[in-house]
C-alpha cells in the first residue's frame, strides 16, 4: 500500500533555506488541512450521529493511538470535564505505552497488537462504548488490534488516518480519512496529519457536547470553575442570562457551582 504519509515532501534541501522560507514553506502547507477535512465532513456527521446515540444511553468515547496520535487523544479526553462539565471517565485518551508515554515515547510499545484492546478491557466497555482509533499511517497494530476487537464485541468504531485504503480505514466501521498529502519533513506526521487529527477531534468532542446539551446558545454553562479566568467568564455569562450585576452573578455561580446551576436557582427563588 502507497502510503502518502511517508511520500517525499514536494520541498527539498531543506537546511539550506533562511527561516522565513521555512515558515512560508510549512504555513503553506498547513493551508492545506482544514480543506482536507472539510471533504470529509459527511463522514464525520454519521460517526458523530451515531455515537451521539450511544451516549445518551450512557456509553463512553475512547480515543486510543500510539505516540503523536495517542497525545493527542488523550488532551482531547482530559480537557472534555473542565470544559463541559462532564464526569471524569466518560472521554477517556488511552496511549501506547500507558501514561509514561505521554512524556516520553515507549519503544516498540505501538507494536503490540493485543495491547490497545487489554488497556480498553481495563474499563469494562460496553456495546453502547465507542472507539476512536487514530493513527496517521493506519497501520499501527497497537491500534488496528484494538479496533479488531472492539468490532468484534459490538462497540462503534472509528479510524483517523491520513492514508486512504489504510488497514485502519478498511477496518473501522466509520472511515475519517482526511488526506493532507506528504508532509514538509517527509514523513514527519505531527506536523498536518497531526493538525487534522486535532481538528477532527475538536469536532467529535465538542460536537457531542454540544448534543448531550453542555451548551447553551454559544456558552459553556457546566465548566469547571478552576481558576479565576474561569469564575469571571462564568459571572459574566450569568450576569448576561439573568440580566443582573457581574458582582452578584458571582456569588450566585460561587454557591450553585455552575453556569447552569446558578441560572437555575435564580430563576427558581421565588417559586
Amino acid at each position: 500500500m502507497e502510503k502518502i504519509t511517508e511520500a517525499n515532501s514536494p520541498y527539498d534541501h531543506l537546511e539550506q533555506m533562511d527561516t522565513r522560507s521555512l515558515l512560508e514553506g510549512i504555513n503553506m502547507q498547513d493551508q492545506l488541512v482544514p480543506i482536507a477535512v472539510a471533504q470529509i465532513s459527511n463522514e464525520l456527521a454519521a460517526f458523530i450521529d451515531a455515537c451521539f446515540d450511544r451516549m445518551k444511553q450512557g456509553g463512553r468515547l475512547f480515543y486510543i493511538g500510539a505516540g503523536t496520535s495517542g497525545r493527542l487523544g488523550i488532551v482531547d479526553a482530559s480537557e472534555c470535564p473542565p470544559t463541559f462539565g462532564v464526569e471524569q471517565g466518560r472521554v477517556i485518551g488511552l496511549i501506547a505505552g500507558g501514561d509514561s508515554a505521554i512524556r516520553k515515547a515507549v519503544e516498540f510499545a505501538e507494536d503490540d497488537n493485543e495491547q490497545g484492546w487489554n488497556d480498553i478491557l481495563a474499563h469494562q466497555p460496553t456495546p453502547l462504548d465507542t472507539i476512536v482509533g487514530i493513527a496517521a499511517s493506519g497501520t499501527t497494530p497497537y491500534v488496528l488490534g484494538a479496533i479488531e476487537k472492539a468490532n468484534a464485541h459490538g462497540l462503534l468504531t472509528a479510524g483517523i488516518s491520513c492514508n486512504p485504503g489504510s488497514p485502519l480505514s478498511q477496518l473501522a466501521k466509520h472511515e475519517l480519512t482526511p488526506v493532507v498529502g506528504p508532509e514538509f519533513v517527509t514523513g514527519s506526521t505531527r506536523m498536518k496529519s497531526g493538525t487534522a487529527q486535532k481538528l477532527i477531534l475538536n469536532m467529535i468532542s465538542t460536537s457531542l457536547m454540544i448534543k448531550l446539551g453542555h451548551v447553551k446558545g454559544n456558552r459553556m454553562i457546566d465548566m469547571q470553575l478552576s481558576n479565576d479566568k474561569l469564575v469571571d467568564r462564568g459571572s459574566q455569562m450569568v450576569a448576561n442570562e439573568l440580566n443582573i450585576e457581574v458582582n452578584e452573578a458571582q456569588k450566585w455561580l460561587l454557591q450553585f457551582g455552575s453556569v447552569r446551576k446558578a441560572v437555575e436557582a435564580y430563576q427558581n427563588q421565588d417559586k
